[in-house]
Parts: structure tokens; C-alpha cells; sequence
């Protein structure tokens, strides 16, 4: 069956809503690249949306899944306790110690993870409201639904969960108006003062949670004294803190979390996506008295920690290691940054190159205006690329932004020769380029 025949086939059996965000298809996969149904490779720069960071198919985490599959698929951890979960549990709370005494909780995505990190902030603090912030996106279950920002992936669906108040991303590409960096934090901050006395009190906020690098929101990159700051504030307030790592973690940014380019620690953080190489499973971490305040049988479910998956996770976190997937991260940013620089100065439809390490992204606009964002650029160049051999995706609370989430292991060869299909794009589709005067401010 080929590509055409399988999307046909998918318009027959599959719901409209569920989005085509890349008009490809896959066979099979290995590293960087993926065979579609007609035979061809497409050098892969979605990475199953942050997932593959350790690459399609590694063969330890391969190997882990055949054996385990072989001598335990299933009993829930609930009803059989099994070690492979407490290997997992134990190697997240070194990677990742929230303070002295780190509990983890294993779930089946991120989703998931989001959806228990809010029911443990709130038993843990009797409080009830959490803040959440513009661009954001944290799911599509009801409750990380509602702290998800962008409408059109909520229309039709409310009402959503009550309590949840937003407020304004420190969008400094924005809104930053000449102000450096420290100073558009002191006035975000203030704002956030501002908005105890307006909105919601602070003795009433269980939680504000945040993604350091924010994912379908654009790659927005939270600025330093403005976490640092938030940090300080939750502290005082008694709120505690939630970092949503689920597309920004697993050496993604060329640190194991994004949050470690910070002096912060939060109070819990949510994962999945590259945990597991593609197995469905994800983790709440967090420090060990807030992790207990929960009541029995108020988290967890059927499958969480499934032992497949846990055997998956611990894998890839072994393979990560052992091929130091931090400086993996930090090889392809260094790359992709001077690239995506470098046709900045050569396309004015290119507004912003923003990101942390790998999590990269470039913004299309029109008139090198940032409130005139350009999606039907941003498609075109997508099915540009798709028609060149490249699978690439989109990201932005208005689709026109172009990020890059590629499998960490990809050689340099490969990686040049898809931003050589990107750059071709651009020429094809904005003529002969010309320099133009721009300033980046990460």
C-alpha cells in the first residue's frame, strides 16, 4: 500500500479532528530517517514531536522491550509491584532531585503527568486556583485542556475545569519594546504582583505551572530572571512550582531538563515524550512530602509504569548516558542556531530565531512585523520540504512558526542536508534573498 492509499484509507477509518500536522507516511525508522510507504527516506526533523531524541529504533532499547515483552507485559503495578518501575523511579530522582528527597510517579504520557501534578499541588496545599500562561500547551485531557492556551485546539469542547487563571508569557520577541532582558522580567513580575490583587489571591494558588521552553506555543524561551523570579515568588506565596519538561527534556536543550540552565528547582516537574524512545509513558516528579500528601487511590490508574515501558525508559535513559545525549543536544543546536541565523539575515519573512540547545525554531511573519504572522508561508514551506525528502512541523499559537525537533543522534551530514532543504524552500518560495537589518533577542 502507498502513501497515497494509506491517507485515503485514513479518511475513511480515522476522524477529521485528528490532526495531519505532516503530510507523510512511515514504515519503519531508524536514527534520524524514516521510510514512508512508497520507499523513500525522509530525514526526520518532527521526531515524533520530541520523542525520538535518542533516535528511531536504538537497538538497547529495542533488545529491552523484546525481552521484557516476553516475560511480563502486564499486571498493574496497583495490584503486583514489580522493581522495574522502582528502577525507573529511582534513576528519574537522581537525573532530577527535587530537594533532599525526591518521589516519582510514573503515568502514561504527558498529558497524564500534567492532569496528576495538578491533583498533587492541590492536596498538597488545600488550595484550589492554578495559574497557567498564554501560549501554552500542556494537553488535551479536560484539565490540561484548559491550561492548554491555544482555542483552536479546544473549540467545541468546554466547559473546562474551573479555578484555572492565565496570564501573559514573557514574550520578550513581542513585547520587549527595547527593554533588556532583566528589565522586561521586573515588569512581568510586577504584573504578577499586580495579579494576586486583581484575579486570584495568592493564598488561593495551588500551583503556577510553566514550560521553560514552551513547545506548540513557538519555542518561547522563559527568561532568566523571570523564572528565577517566579521561583522567589512561589516561595513566599507558598505556591508551589510546576515545570512541564514533556518536549523540553532528555537533552533536548543539551541539558537533561531545561530548567537546569536556571538556578531553580521546581517543587514538581511533568515528563514523558523521549523517556521512553516512543513507548507510552511519562513521570511526575517531585519532592517526597508533597508526593505523600496525596490520599490513598487518588492517582495512579491501570496501566502507569506498565513494565514494557518501564523497560523501554530505563534503556533509553542508559543509552542516553552512555552516548551523552547533552552534548548530542548542544552539537545539533550549535548548528541549527548558526543555520537559522544565518537565513535571518537573509529573509525578512523570517522574524525571530528563538530556543534553548536543540529546541529551535524560526518565526515567519510578514513586513518583519511579529503581529503579522504568516502561517500560509509556514505550510507551504512544510509541504515544501515533504516533497524534498524532509518531514518537518509546524508550532505557534498561529502555525507559523517552524521548529525543529530532530533525533539528537542524527549525523552532521544529514542534519546539513535538511536545513539545506529548509533554506531551498525559502529561496523557492521568497525568491533571491536580500540582506536585511535584524536584531535576535533570546
Amino acid at each position: 500500500m502507498n502513501s497515497k492509499e494509506i491517507l485515503e484509507r485514513r479518511k475513511k477509518f480515522v476522524p477529521n479532528a485528528i490532526g495531519i500536522f505532516n503530510p507523510s507516511t512511515a514504515v519503519s525508522a531508524k536514527g534520524a530517517l524514516i521510510t514512508n510507504a512508497d520507499g523513500q527516506e525522509m530525514i526526520d526533523f518532527a521526531g515524533g514531536i520530541g520523542v525520538v531524541n535518542a533516535g528511531h529504533c536504538p537497538e538497547p532499547v529495542v533488545e529491552a522491550i523484546a525481552a521484557q515483552a516476553a516475560k511480563l507485559i502486564h499486571c498493574s503495578f496497583n495490584v503486583a509491584t514489580y522493581d522495574l518501575y522502582m528502577q525507573v523511579a529511582e534513576k528519574l530522582a537522581t537525573l532530577f532531585p527535587h530537594g533532599d528527597h525526591t518521589k516519582v510517579m510514573l503515568t502514561n504520557s504527558g498529558a497524564e503527568s500534567v492532569e496528576n501534578a495538578i491533583k498533587i499541588a492541590r492536596q498538597a496545599t488545600g488550595r484550589q486556583a492554578i495559574i497557567c500562561y498564554s501560549g501554552a500547551f500542556h494537553g488535551r485531557t479536560m484539565m490540561s485542556m484548559t491550561l492548554t492556551s491555544k482555542v483552536g485546539y479546544k473549540l467545541g469542547c468546554g466547559p473546562f475545569a474551573p479555578e484555572v487563571y492565565r496570564l501573559p508569557f514573557p514574550d520578550h520577541y513581542r513585547y520587549g519594546n527595547g527593554l533588556d532582558l532583566d528589565e522586561f522580567s521586573d515588569i512581568h513580575l510586577r504584573e504578577l504582583e499586580d495579579f494576586f490583587h486583581t484575579h486570584v489571591a495568592a493564598d488561593q494558588v495551588a500551583a503556577i505551572i510553566m514550560e521553560p521552553v514552551q513547545g506548540e506555543g513557538g519555542f518561547n524561551v522563559v527568561p532568566r530572571k523571570y523564572l528565577e523570579g517566579l521561583r522567589q515568588v512561589c516561595d513566599q506565596y507558598g505556591i508551589l512550582l510546576i515545570l512541564d519538561e514533556v518536549q523540553s527534556g532528555f537533552g533536548r536543550t543539551g541539558k537533561w531538563a531545561a530548567y537546569q540552565h536556571y538556578d531553580v528547582v521546581p517543587d514538581i516537574s511533568t515528563w514523558a515524550k523521549s523517556l521512553g524512545s516512543g513507548m507510552p509513558i511519562g513521570a511526575v516528579i517531585g519532592k517526597a512530602h508533597i508526593m505523600d500528601s496525596c490520599k490513598p487511590s487518588t492517582i495512579g490508574g491501570t496501566y502507569p509504569g506498565n513494565p514494557v515501558c518501564c523497560a523501554a525508559a530505563l534503556a533509553t535513559l542508559n543509552y542516553m548516558e552512555e552516548i551523552d545525549i547533552n552534548k548530542l543536544g548542544a552539537r545539533v543546536g550549535t548548528i541549527v542556531r548558526g543555520r537559522f541565523e544565518a537565513l535571518q539575515h537573509q529573509f525578512k519573512a523570517i522574524g525571530d530565531v528563538r530556543g534553548l540547545g536543540a529546541m529551535l525554531a524560526f518565526e515567519l511573519v510578514k513586513n518583519g512585523d511579529p503581529f503579522q504572522p504568516d502561517a500560509d508561508l509556514c505550510k507551504k514551506l512544510i509541504s515544501y520540504c515533504a516533497d524534498n525528502g524532509l518531514i518537518v512541523i509546524n508550532a505557534g499559537v498561529n502555525g507559523n512558526v517552524i521548529r525543529v525537533l530532530s533525533p539528537l543522534v542524527i549525523e552532521e551530514e544529514l542534519l546539513q542536508k535538511g536545513l539545506d532543504i529548509i533554506e531551498g524552500g525559502l529561496h523557492q518560495l521568497l525568491g533571491d534573498p536580500q540582506k536585511v537589518g535584524v536584531s535576535n533577542k533570546l
